[in-house]
């Protein structure tokens, strides 16, 4: 599929790098992409932006590993989980939507009979005996899930998905590093007709952040 117009494309499309061109055109052209992107890179932002042209529901998935420090904040599941939606809120900045309505919230009745609702963020702990049909799914920070909790979520959908597995190989924040489902699982789809591979490089971010990226564990 052809690059949206930048006028269609929320103001990137005459702003993005040849990577982030193919990332975004992978996600328009295969049902699984996954991006191996390093901070900075735009990854969430224009894998939200795809989405939204999709016009799918977006589930929004994380791995919250710092569920044991998480335990001692105070506030219900949603409240701690929500940490890790800032991205994906960010995100939704970016390409003009206000979080507060295109987020699911069961509070918040009103956004969803008007419609507006189509982002359902979830953890990966609550994805077991789902079904996921029809949706456009993005696993976020991938490299902080487990083999087994990466099968998890890929076991449950179907082929009418659109897939963004999206990680940094090398900033993964398991205790255990080498634990990560990312990159074995990017090996295992990597020759499937159906899957493209990417990579994002460029950081822009600034030095600080560039720099910083660059040490090895």
């Amino acid at each position: 599929m052809p690059l949206p117009k930048d006028s269609m494309f929320f103001g990137f499309a005459d702003k993005l790098t040849p990577e982030q061109r193919i990332y975004v055109d992978s996600i328009f052209d295969n049902r699984v992409t996954f991006v191996n992107a390093a901070a900075g890179t735009g990854k969430t932002t224009l894998a939200v932006a795809v989405a939204k042209l999709l016009n799918k529901p977006l589930v929004y998935v994380i791995s919250p590993v710092e569920e044991k420090r998480m335990g001692f904040l105070p506030g219900g599941v949603k409240a701690k989980e929500s940490v890790y939606f800032t991205p994906l809120e960010d995100a939704l900045y970016e390409i003009g939507e206000d979080p507060r309505k295109a987020i699911y919230n069961e509070d918040n009745l009103e956004t969803q009979k008007r419609g507006d609702v189509w982002v359902y963020p979830k953890s990966h702990v609550y994805v077991r005996g789902t079904n996921v049909k029809g949706k456009t799914v993005i696993i976020s920070e991938a490299q902080n899930f487990t083999r087994g909790e990466l099968k998890k979520v890929l076991t449950r959908l179907h082929d009418d998905c659109t897939v963004i597995v999206e990680g940094h190989a090398l900033q993964c924040d398991l205790p255990d590093p080498k634990k990560s489902g990312f990159v074995p699982y990017l090996e295992h789809f990597r020759s499937q007709p159906y899957v493209n591979v990417c990579e994002l490089t460029v950081n822009f971010r600034g030095e600080i952040s560039t720099h910083a990226d660059k040490l090895a564990w």
